[in-house]
């Protein structure tokens, strides 16, 4: 298999597992877990993971300084991305948001035209043409009502952060290998999230008490706690925000009254 072939396959696997990121969240907000607590485990646990991998192929884990700046602002980089996409599950529906997501690939061909001049073939154009157009179709959700803002712009917002985070490593030219430069992203990343989360007293870290939350972080949500997130209620209403003795509604697609929070018993 030559390289570009490697490549492309990595790119697909890639593509396909980030779109599988609401599954375990969905499950643990339902669990009443919050944001931050979600992405802070995750982030933790694959840095542990990580670490272990490395020190299993005795790899070195010094850095010099321009590379701890570089990767700080990775792991600032990809936290945003990863908090702004999570926090978007609770105005519009996963699937949707995901789907959205996927402009990142856009602005990077965007943003290195720009700013560093790389050629875009005609390829290209129709790509991000295609992809354009496919976007506009998510404009209206079921029943014709318009996506809600705040979940769009938190989308985009996330889509940008990774859009800049894939430049800066292309630019970057940093001499490690993959497996230390992700670990190193998500230890920043981690930290990252714990002084948002201090930031912010109405999203703290939560502890994990049950085997069920922990099974969240790992991804495995099952299907019937994707549905109940991402579909409507039995009075046919959005469900889109679960807390741990309640749920309140109104912020998705299939809501068309738009700010209206109702309180589902």
């Amino acid at each position: 298999m030559s390289e570009k072939s490697k490549g492309t396959l990595c790119g697909i696997v890639a593509a396909v597992s980030y779109g599988m990121n609401p599954l375990g969240a969905l499950s643990l907000y339902r669990a009443g877990i919050n944001t931050n607590s979600v992405l802070f485990y995750r982030y933790a646990l694959a840095a542990v993971l990580l670490a272990a991998l490395l020190l299993v192929q005795k790899t070195s884990l010094r850095i010099t300084r321009r590379e701890f700046s570089v990767l700080g602002l990775l792991g600032v980089m990809f936290a945003v991305s990863s908090l702004t996409l999570f926090m978007s599950f609770h105005y519009m529906d996963a699937g949707i948001a995901s789907t959205l997501l996927f402009v990142y690939p856009v602005m990077v061909a965007v943003i290195m035209a720009i700013f560093f001049r790389e050629r875009i073939s005609l390829v290209t154009v129709l790509s991000i043409s295609l992809a354009l157009c496919g976007i506009a179709l998510l404009y209206r959700g079921e029943g014709g009502a318009v996506l809600n803002t705040a979940g769009v712009v938190l989308v985009m917002a996330s889509s940008l952060s990774y859009a800049l985070y894939i430049v800066v490593v292309n630019r970057a030219s940093l001499n490690m290998s993959s497996v230390k430069l992700t670990f190193y992203v998500l230890l920043f990343g981690v930290a990252a999230i714990v002084l948002y989360s201090l930031c912010c007293p109405d999203q703290p870290l939560q502890l994990l008490s049950t085997p069920s939350m922990w099974g969240g972080v790992g991804g495995d949500a099952g299907s019937d706690s994707y549905g109940r997130f991402a579909g409507v209620d039995d009075r046919c209403r959005a469900c889109h925000r679960f807390y741990s003795d309640r749920c309140y509604g109104g912020f998705g697609a299939a809501d068309g009254s738009g700010d209206r929070r109702d309180y589902l018993r």
